[in-house]
């Protein structure tokens, strides 16, 4: 099958200016670029001068774990929607491979987010097998990190102690394992469990492997704003730097590929600390640490309702937590001050999902509710993570301003992602709707980095970062992943609608899979390939 794709304007994924021209794709891959092609074609399509890119890769993703469903597109739609063909998973140390196949701990691995429960298609412990299992039986293209938390798991479980020699050679051997069989990198996650249990050493460790195979290092720190309940003493120097601290010390002496994770200043306290926070990125780079980081375009996060309640009380049996005396206690360390020092208010916590039944408080924050059932804001939060049974799932906003969102994309070493997924119940993370239209409308508009340099930091760049051959770019000899949208639609769009804008057609390996709106199903089922890394 050959598609000719004639009067393009093409972004090429290096940051060049875009060119207008054709695009004739044979089958998977491209095969010619050019001006005023003459080749023969089965098909083909004038772009009247519609912009074409690459594929947009989503930089920083969870989607191994949907991947991996029976019925994957529901899951995976909205992305391509907004121009997103391929995908860098296995975040937050987190991911859907990296363990002992014989685990008893299977139910540990994903860290209380994600779990091998449902409709899972199996279960895959290695890059080999997630790779065979989504490779072309799945719509989008999918490269994997191999995760901390999940290796660690599978060894030790939510055990909150230092490993022992054996231990720390079977978890290595576990990430390595998918190292060897095409992994894209490693993951941390010093929020989640169990990764919140390794010290420096350990984590160096995992630092250690990524730099022997030349593939970074993901890293959701261990704070992400000015204050929390992992550092004492608990006022001083803005808990996201001491994090970053830990990352410097972990870093130091090597020549890692260091990715800060979505790169966000939680609660409005700690947007003072952005300047800093980017100046230690730098001073890794001049001291020979490959270190990057990557935002989304929105202002709010997704997470647990109980993301501000201490570890302490998080670990307590659920009957525990409901007694007199722990409730006393909590009250003492976390009745909405920590919040107003962080610069939340209960009106910033939005209620996404609380459980079945319950579906009356989805779109309220906490202070409506409060009002109406004349409770304190403090007394309203804890209930409704009563009443979830400590697993509800909040909207948080004040994770960052425009401001920030604008002055970060225009850095020369981050790339964009969208940090979310499709959820069963409640209320959506926004990011899958238009997250990375929005990167280009506010490009278009003055606001974020040039239009050659936007493109790249979702293709190009991406590919490169993470080793992925032939993505990212479109150049003769790679994959036909391919995004056609509309500039002048794209800067007009009013944002944040709950659907993308400005896409008019997706390319996954040289399939036509959405044109004008509508998505061919039928070779969704088997257009998208395993990226293993190279």
């Amino acid at each position: 099958m050959r598609t000719l794709l004639k009067n393009g304007k093409i972004y090429d994924g290096t940051g060049s200016e875009p060119v207008f021209g054709d695009i004739l794709v044979e089958d998977e891959k491209i095969v010619a670029v050019g001006p005023c092609l003459e080749e023969k074609a089965d098909e083909t399509i004038d772009l009247e001068g519609l912009s074409i890119s690459s594929g947009f890769f989503d930089a920083h993703s969870h989607n191994d774990w949907f991947a991996i469903k029976k019925e994957p597109l529901k899951y995976l739609e909205p992305f391509i929607r907004q121009g997103i063909t391929s995908f860098i998973t296995g975040n937050c140390g987190c991911s859907a491979i990296g363990f002992e196949p014989d685990t008893p701990h299977l139910d540990k691995v994903g860290a209380g987010l994600f779990g091998y429960h449902g409709d899972t298609t199996g279960v895959y412990p290695s890059a080999k097998s997630f790779f065979e299992a989504v490779d072309r039986k799945n719509p989008c293209n999918m490269a994997v990190l191999a995760g901390h938390c999940t290796a660690r798991a599978s060894v030790t479980g939510y055990e909150s102690r230092a490993l022992t020699e054996d231990e720390r050679q079977r978890m290595l051997a576990a990430l390595e394992q998918s190292l060897k069989e095409g992994a894209c990198g490693l993951s941390l996650g010093m929020m989640y469990l169990p990764g919140r249990f390794a010290d420096v050493a350990e984590t160096r460790d995992v630092a250690l492997l990524a730099e022997k195979y030349d593939r970074p290092l993901t890293v959701h720190a261990r704070a992400l704003s000015a204050l929390t309940m992992d550092y004492q003493p608990l006022f001083g120097r803005p808990h996201n730097l001491r994090a970053m601290d830990e990352l410097v010390e972990m870093a130091k002496g090597t020549h890692l590929k260091l990715q800060y994770s979505h790169a966000i200043f939680v609660g409005t306290s700690t947007f003072k600390s952005k300047d800093e926070l980017h100046r230690m990125i730098d001073d890794l780079r001049k001291e020979g640490v490959d270190a990057w980081f990557d935002i989304y375009n929105e202002l709010l996060g997704v997470s647990v309702m109980t993301v501000f309640l201490p570890s302490w009380f998080m670990e307590l049996p659920p009957e525990e937590r409901l007694k007199p005396k722990n409730k006393l206690r909590l009250f003492t360390v976390c009745n909405g001050m920590i919040l107003k020092m962080l610069g939340f208010g209960w009106k910033d916590i939005e209620i996404a999902y609380l459980g079945p039944g319950l579906e009356e408080y989805e779109g309220k924050n906490v202070r409506q509710i409060a009002r109406e059932w004349h409770k304190s804001g403090y007394a309203t939060y804890m209930k409704l993570c009563e009443m979830s049974h400590f697993k509800g799932r909040a909207n948080m906003g004040s994770y960052t301003t425009q401001e920030i969102i604008e002055w970060q994309s225009k850095r020369d070493n981050v790339l964009y992602m969208t940090d979310a997924w499709v959820e069963e119940n409640g209320i959506q993370n926004p990011a899958i709707y238009d997250c990375f239209p929005k990167f280009i409308h506010y490009s278009l508009l003055g606001k974020g980095d040039t239009m050659p340099r936007t493109i790249r930091k979702m293709t190009g760049g991406v590919a490169d970062r993470f080793s992925i051959p032939e993505r990212g770019y479109v150049k003769p000899g790679y994959y036909a992943d391919l995004t056609v949208f509309d500039e002048a639609e794209m800067k007009d769009a009013t944002p944040d609608q709950t659907k993308s804008f400005g896409i008019r057609r997706v390319f996954i390996n040289g399939k036509q899979v959405l044109c004008g709106g509508e998505l061919d199903k039928e070779a969704l089922k088997t257009s998208g390939h395993a990226l293993p890394s190279r």
